[in-house]
Formats: structure tokens, C-alpha cells, sequence
């Protein structure tokens, strides 16, 4: 599992995407989460605005599986 540092509270789960490189734009986020191929904590999720915090795990079909963790400000 890989981890993605923010320095934020949260990032937003297409923010997320595009930081750990599994899209490169928001239009192919949208995509990715319509075809059901994210699961964020063991469940299915289909909103871009989706806030993730530390310690939240991602896991992106064909990407990989991430863990959200607090980076130094």
C-alpha cells in the first residue's frame, strides 16, 4: 500500500486521484468513480468531493491501493 502525505485536514477524492497519478484530469476521475472502480475504506464511492482524511484507504482499480497520511506543513 502507498502512502499520499497531504498537509491539509483533507483532500477531496478527485484531488486524490490525480495526486497519487491514477488520472490525470478531473473528466477521467468523474469516469473512474462512475464506473464504480474506487473504494474508499472497503466501500464503493462515487463522489469527486468525497473528503478524505488521514488514515482513510483508497483502493483504485488498475492504480493500486493508497492510505491517506497527515505530511509535515
Amino acid at each position: 500500500m502507498k502512502t499520499i502525505q497531504i498537509s491539509s485536514e483533507y483532500i477531496k477524492l478527485d484531488q486524490f486521484l490525480k495526486l497519487a497519478d491514477c488520472v490525470s484530469t478531473g473528466g477521467m476521475a468523474k469516469a473512474l468513480l462512475q464506473e464504480g472502480a474506487v473504494k474508499v475504506n472497503r466501500e464503493p464511492e462515487d463522489r469527486r468531493g468525497r473528503k478524505l482524511y488521514p488514515g482513510d484507504e483508497i483502493e483504485v482499480a488498475d492504480c493500486g491501493s493508497f492510505q491517506v497520511v497527515r505530511g509535515k506543513e
